[in-house]
């Protein structure tokens, strides 16, 4: 088990504490931010940095373990780092190094919107879940399906070279959120295992939808309406 926490980033935490910007948190490299929520209470900086410490070294190796025995093919071997990039609004999102290695990413702002320990392990629990079913190779098969069945179908009918590749772009836009909202739910599901696992309640750490503007059930939406994702949290706690 392998951590890295930039010192610096976490002393910057006393920096953004009180006043941040909370984004759906999904398996995404880039954050996208959405209107702003309601601030975590006030936490010494210094309480905050110990919180996310904790958290890791509980939630780390139950993570570990479930990947393990769900998907014992997989890279287990999770690396949990800061993203101290200045201005990143509060995100966690998961991604894979060159070698192969899951990386679960906090900004500060992130670290310092979270409530309570429950919240922030629910969410690292959500973006390990993330990895341990695959969710990114599958999104990436589902976008090259959908740029070779728009692109094909745009060839056929004889379109210009430019069309051909807008419509490869729109195709593999199409694909990648063609079942994002299920691979969430699937995540707040294991994410809710794993969060319990860890000892701490996923039903309270879930209420940090709360935080997150409700999507609604928009077509082709990335993420489900906030309710569906608490109703699954609640479904799976209760038979654990």
């Amino acid at each position: 088990m392998k951590h890295w926490f930039s010192p610096i980033a976490l002393i910057s935490l006393i920096a953004v504490a009180g006043c941040v910007e909370v984004v759906e948190s999904g398996p995404v490299t880039r954050p996208t931010p959405q209107a702003a929520a309601r601030p975590a209470p006030a936490m010494p900086t210094r309480d905050r940095v110990q919180q996310f410490i904790t958290v890791v070294e509980r939630v780390e190796p139950v993570a570990e373990r479930e990947c393990r025995a769900r998907a014992p093919r997989l890279n287990c071997d999770f690396r949990i780092v800061v993203d101290d990039r200045p201005g990143q609004p509060a995100n966690a999102y998961q991604t894979v190094d060159r070698s192969g290695q899951p990386i679960l990413a906090f900004t500060l702002a992130m670290i310092a919107s979270v409530r309570n320990p429950d919240e922030l392990a629910f969410v690292m629990g959500h973006e390990a879940a993330h990895h341990i079913a695959g969710h990114i190779p599958r999104q990436q098969q589902n976008a090259a399906t959908g740029a070779i069945l728009l692109g094909g179908l745009a060839a056929m009918t004889g379109a210009s070279q430019a069309a051909v590749d807008q419509a490869v772009e729109i195709g593999a836009g199409v694909g990648a959120r063609s079942y994002s909202k299920n691979f969430e739910l699937e995540a707040d599901a294991l994410g809710t295992v794993i969060t319990h696992r860890a000892g701490y309640n996923p039903v309270k750490g879930a209420a940090f939808f709360s935080q997150i503007p409700d999507p609604g059930n928009r077509f082709l939406g990335t993420h489900p309406p906030n309710a569906q994702r608490l109703e699954t949290v609640r479904r799976v706690a209760a038979g654990l």
